[in-house]
């Protein structure tokens, strides 16, 4: 049984699917672009807005040494090394005031991804509601230990974690804080179809009691909403102001019309899968009268008996249930019945 949590008002659980406009680098080191990227996310239909909380000095340092060089497969290589590429995608604290207060005026949920214990004390002054742990930062066992003691709902991504990784995150975690997500994900860049094994989904909250979702980094808006016809708790997906532009992670964002089409997809999909029913819907009683029933298909005196040539089972539905059909063939009329009229039970002679 999963642990009931809310993130703000909202509730988490696995018929809405709760969807994250994942903001990252994509604003480009311009204010302006994050504070139109909130707002476009909340026209767009998104439950919240995240960012990534740090700067490059809280998460690396600048150094060409060869432990800090970018890999040359890495889709980022064009920034040679970690901190050039952490300074170029930062997010300053001198604009956190700005986006949480523009956040609450636009009535969407901000919260944070975090990287370094002191970005945690730091954005409890704004009263973040949620923390998440990116994938590398799922062996960070003192960040984790910080963000669980926060009391507040905690996404972990375990895109960069074996299920070892994943059971220790897990166990740290609800030593003091039991309202976790895990979110299914594959850190590559954009990331392909057959790495995805979302089926791990279901697996994740059977085993760790949990709920789960999608950090989704593939290209276009497919597998994002399918994530969520499969019972994803959680979506995250990365967004861009404009499709061509040149960002740090633009290569593998959707834009915002992308985004809505996303969101719409899923909500149509929620509302067909709906709940379980075998009741007929008030929108389909108007073709009752379409089902069969028995009619008298010649005309039938009083006193003669029931035949498989007089009566059929017939639409439209206004005659009795076919069900009586072998009953009635063993009985006879109590009054003339004409070509064309439904046989009522009243009909039949005791």
């Amino acid at each position: 049984m999963t642990k009931k949590l809310k993130i703000n008002k909202t509730e988490i659980n696995n018929t809405r699917c709760f969807i994250v406009a994942e903001l990252s680098a994509n604003h480009n080191g311009k204010l302006s672009n994050l504070l139109k990227m909130i707002k476009s996310s909340k026209e767009a239909g998104a439950d919240a807005v995240k960012i990534q909380a740090y700067e490059a000095e809280g998460i690396t340092i600048n150094s060409n040494k060869k432990y800090f060089k970018l890999n040359k497969k890495s889709s980022w290589k064009e920034y040679d090394n970690l901190f050039k590429l952490y300074k170029k995608a930062q997010t300053p604290k001198s604009w956190y005031k700005k986006i949480f207060s523009y956040a609450k005026k636009n009535k969407i949920t901000l919260f944070a991804s975090v990287f370094d214990l002191g970005t945690v004390d730091f954005l409890e002054q704004f009263n973040c509601p949620a923390y998440k742990i990116a994938s590398p930062e799922i062996i960070d066992i003192p960040l984790l230990e910080k963000v669980a003691k926060t009391k507040k709902p905690i996404i972990i991504s375990n895109g960069l974690g074996n299920f070892k990784d994943l059971n220790l995150a897990v166990s740290t975690i609800k030593k003091f804080n039991k309202n976790i997500i895990v979110l299914k994900c594959t850190s590559s860049y954009p990331a392909a179809a057959q790495s995805l094994n979302l089926k791990t989904m279901k697996d994740i909250t059977k085993k760790f009691k949990c709920h789960s979702g999608f950090s989704d980094h593939t290209r276009g808006i497919d597998l994002s909403v399918y994530s969520a016809a499969l019972g994803a708790s959680m979506l995250e997906k990365h967004v861009v102001l404009k499709k061509n532009s040149k960002t740090v992670d633009s290569f593998f964002s959707i834009d915002f019309n992308e985004f809505k089409i996303m969101v719409d997809k899923i909500r149509l999909n929620e509302k067909a899968y709906g709940v379980i029913s075998y009741d007929i819907p008030n929108s389909s009683k108007i073709n009752l009268h379409g089902r069969k029933s028995l009619f008298a298909v010649e005309k039938i005196k009083k006193g003669e008996k029931f035949t498989d040539k007089n009566v059929k089972s017939i639409r439209p539905y206004h005659g009795l249930h076919p069900k009586y059909y072998k009953y009635l063939l063993s009985k006879r009329s109590n009054k003339n019945i004409d070509h064309g009229d439904p046989i009522k039970i009243k009909y039949v002679k005791k």
